[in-house]
């Protein structure tokens, strides 16, 4: 199982995940975002129209808003207007410039234009929400406990020496749990755009992740495509 510590002085009633606000009136679209980060662990509401999301904005607490710009009865650009304290990313069709700059400029922490890669999506919303939520996570995996801030990793409450690609590799297993990720799209997270190494690679580092953690049950091996760590 996993398990997320929160710091004491979090406000009472906090959720332990992120608690997510998806606005989208393309129900497809709006169910697909929910699956995929309900996978990763997020807790997430769903609105199909501005008045909705507005009325679920002012009786719930949210961590972050992924918000479509053309909803029925208020827009998107006219709701973030409403929006007090909460980071909002949106996640529209309207891909002309003026759109993009008119949404960062109106206070969003992103603007992402439609068709998206989901992974593209959770990565952008975990950066979001490094950067908007005050939290030590420490992150319990059977006998593993990662600490996400010290970038440490111990194995029944002794610290096990991780190499910095063994780590980052593991993070981005973490980020995107439950999700079955390719050996190209490791190495395009946990190596960066420009690594030009072989994908064998990618088995040695979750050899050693499995071998050095005992998460020989967790890292699934995923048939023609990678490996998933399985929560």
């Amino acid at each position: 199982m996993i398990r997320y510590n929160i710091n004491k002085s979090e406000k009472k009633g906090r959720k332990n995940v992120a608690r997510i606000l998806i606005v989208d009136d393309e129900e497809a679209i709006n169910k697909l975002v929910k699956n995929n980060l309900a996978l990763t662990g997020h807790q997430c509401d769903q609105a199909y129209d501005g008045k909705e999301a507005m009325e679920k904005i002012r009786d719930n607490t949210y961590d972050l808003i992924l918000l479509d710009v053309m909803l029925p009865y208020k827009s998107g650009f006219e709701l973030i207007g409403e929006i007090q304290d909460t980071p909002v990313i949106f996640l529209t069709a309207k891909d002309r410039l003026e759109d993009k700059i008119e949404g960062l400029t109106s206070g969003a922490e992103d603007y992402i234009v439609k068709p998206f890669e989901i992974l593209e999506l959770i990565a952008r919303i975990n950066i979001v929400l490094r950067r908007t939520k005050k939290e030590t996570k420490e992150i319990q995996i059977g006998d593993v406990q990662i600490n996400m801030e010290s970038q440490i990793a111990k194995l029944k409450g002794q610290i096990v020496d991780l190499k910095p690609q063994e780590y980052t590799l593991l993070e981005v297993l973490i980020n995107n749990r439950n999700l079955a990720l390719s050996r190209e799209k490791l190495l395009e997270l946990a190596w960066g755009f420009e690594y030009e190494g072989d994908t064998r690679t990618v088995d040695v580092h979750i050899q050693q992740l499995r071998k050095k953690l005992g998460l020989e049950a967790c890292i699934k091996t995923v048939y023609k495509v990678g490996y998933r760590l399985e929560i």
